[in-house]
Formats: C-alpha cells, sequence, structure tokens
C-alpha cells in the first residue's frame, strides 16, 4: 500500500508544464444571468491576468489564453466575490479550440466584517499616490499581454513608490510563486503583510509558499487563518488540509480537503489526489480509485494524468484480485 501511496505523493506547487502558446478560448455562460458581472481570469500556472463583463444574457469571453488551469472570480459591487476554477485543455474544448462552459452564479450579500474590510481597503487605496496606481494598472495589462518580464519591472516601481501597496506586493508574489521561485514570493507576500497586517489574500498565499517549502508546523498558522477568516474558500480548505496531511494528521486532513472539493470540484489544488492517498493508507482501494478516476474526469490533460491512469490500473487489479 505505501507503495501507491508515495508515487500519489504531492505538494501544492504548480506542476511544471511545457509552455504553450496563447491560442485558446473560453466562452461562459452565467447562470442565472445578473446584470453585468465583472469577471477576472487568473492564470495558475502562467503569470496571466485578464477582466471582461457579461452581456445582458450572461455571457462571457477571454481569448488568447494558453492551456492550462485558471481562477475565475466574478464580481457584483454589493455581494460576495464567487471564484470557481476552470480547465483550458485541449481535451475540454471544441475543434475552434474554445472551451465553453457553463456556471452557476448565485452569490450572497456580504457580512458587516466583510462590508468594513472592504471600506477599510478602499480608504488604504485613496491614500496611495496616483502614480503607483498607475503602474499597477499597466502591469495587468502586461500581464494580459503574457509580457511578464515587464509587468514585474512595473509592480517594482509601484512599490518603490508605495511600499504600502499590498495588492502590487502580493502581485509580486503570486508571480514569483507561480515561477517557482518560493523564497522571492515568501519575501513579497510577508511585505504585503508587513504593511498591511492581517491581509487576507497575502496570509492565503504565504500559507501556501510554505507548504512547498515544507515548514508544515508554520505553514499551518496561515492556513488556519485562511480558513477561518473565508471558510467558503476551497483553496484555503485545500492548503489546511495538505498542511494536516503533511504533519501526519489524516483526520482533519481528509475533512478539510473534502470541503475544498465540495466547494470547486475542479479546483487547481486536486484535492482528490491527497484524498486517493489518504484512503489507499488506510486500504481504501475503492474510494481511492473513485478520487482518481473524478480526477481524471475533471482533468484529462494534467501533466501526470498518464501516471494516474497507470496507478488506477495497477489499483483496480489488485481490488479485483
Amino acid at each position: 500500500m505505501k507503495r501507491w501511496a508515495y508515487v500519489l505523493g504531492w505538494v501544492l506547487c504548480c506542476a511544471s508544464v511545457r509552455a504553450a502558446e496563447p491560442g485558446y478560448e473560453l466562452a461562459g455562460q452565467l447562470d442565472p444571468p445578473r446584470g453585468r458581472v465583472l469577471l477576472n481570469l487568473d492564470g495558475i500556472r502562467t503569470p496571466f491576468t485578464a477582466h471582461t463583463f457579461s452581456d445582458s444574457r450572461g455571457r462571457f469571453q477571454f481569448r488568447g489564453l494558453t492551456a492550462g488551469p485558471y481562477t475565475l472570480r466574478m464580481f457584483v459591487p454589493g455581494l460576495d466575490e464567487v471564484r470557481q476554477t476552470v480547465e483550458v485543455t485541449a481535451s475540454l474544448a471544441d475543434s475552434s479550440r474554445r472551451v465553453r462552459l457553463k456556471l452557476t452564479y448565485d452569490p450572497s450579500g456580504p457580512d458587516e466584517e466583510a462590508r468594513k474590510r472592504k471600506h477599510a481597503v478602499s480608504a488604504r487605496e485613496l491614500s496611495l499616490p496616483g502614480s503607483a496606481i498607475r503602474e499597477y494598472k499597466q502591469a495587468q495589462v502586461l500581464l494580459g499581454k503574457h509580457e511578464v518580464a515587464a509587468a514585474i519591472e512595473r509592480l517594482e516601481r509601484a512599490v518603490e513608490l508605495a511600499p504600502r501597496f499590498t495588492e502590487a506586493w502580493n502581485n509580486l508574489g503570486t508571480i514569483a510563486y507561480v515561477q517557482a521561485r518560493y523564497e522571492d514570493a515568501e519575501r513579497y507576500f510577508r511585505s504585503a503583510l508587513k504593511h498591511d497586517p492581517g491581509a487576507y489574500v497575502p496570509a492565503l498565499n504565504l500559507g501556501g509558499v510554505l507548504v512547498n517549502l515544507g515548514r508544515f508546523t508554520e505553514a499551518l498558522e496561515y492556513n488556519l487563518y485562511a480558513v477561518l477568516e473565508k471558510p467558503k474558500d476551497a483553496l484555503a480548505q485545500s492548503q489546511l488540509g495538505m498542511t494536516y496531511f503533511y504533519l501526519g494528521r489524516p483526520e482533519p486532513a481528509l475533512k478539510h480537503l473534502k470541503e475544498a472539493k465540495r466547494l470547486d470540484p475542479g479546483h487547481f489544488s486536486h484535492p482528490q489526489r491527497l484524498l486517493a492517498q489518504i484512503y489507499l493508507e488506510r486500504g481504501d482501494v475503492g474510494a481511492a480509485v473513485a478520487e482518481l478516476e473524478e480526477f481524471l474526469r475533471l482533468h484529462p490533460d494534467a501533466a501526470e494524468a498518464a501516471k494516474i491512469r497507470e496507478v488506477l490500473t495497477g489499483l483496480k487489479a489488485k481490488e479485483g484480485s
């Protein structure tokens, strides 16, 4: 059993992927439509960001995408932001390299504490110099054009002009993170928290970096903070589950990984893989097979898909013997 568990071992880091030329399109439909919804698409394995609005029928479109997973953030002022992982890969695209998806969009109103945090962010943004904000916005445009090096330069100028610019520090951290420059990412996220203690996003991201660096005891504090702050965030739940797993605590790991999957079954952190590993270590081959089959259904073109299929073949043979 340990042999299979070893094969499935994985940390939160984004797996290395072959460089791909932009050329995919994401065509989405929100159900039910809700006027103009702001949609932000963020790359998970490549530094990328793009923005658009849905039309009156809930339709939206992103072009010039590379294959891979993305986080889609849906936002209407006065309502909670809704996040979901979307995959753009060859197996999910049609002959025109277009991936179509229909998303349930049912946001709730933010609670009083969320409103207070939003007002605090708005007040802090007003105190930033316009030159720094312009550099930050230009960086987002450059990321949408896949001009990562130029975007980094703009973000570095932004934090030079405004050392308290939390979003710019966090953006630098996320770029370093997807490029597997984890020490740099840690430094950027800590800079964000130094200037804005308690900021949720850099705290969550720092928790992920610490998992990748193998500093699980330290990661536990940040990932617990994130889950208590936003229990409906699939990434927070997944990172906490991973942290517990690597600390040798399978019961809470199982709880949080299952919750991550419930919130976002196709989440880019692939909770099915560690769930399968936990089940294998318990001798529950059937449950492990179910998780891995779900993983392949949701991520047919994942870099590790071939290895997972090989593992599944062995597990099913073992289960039937």
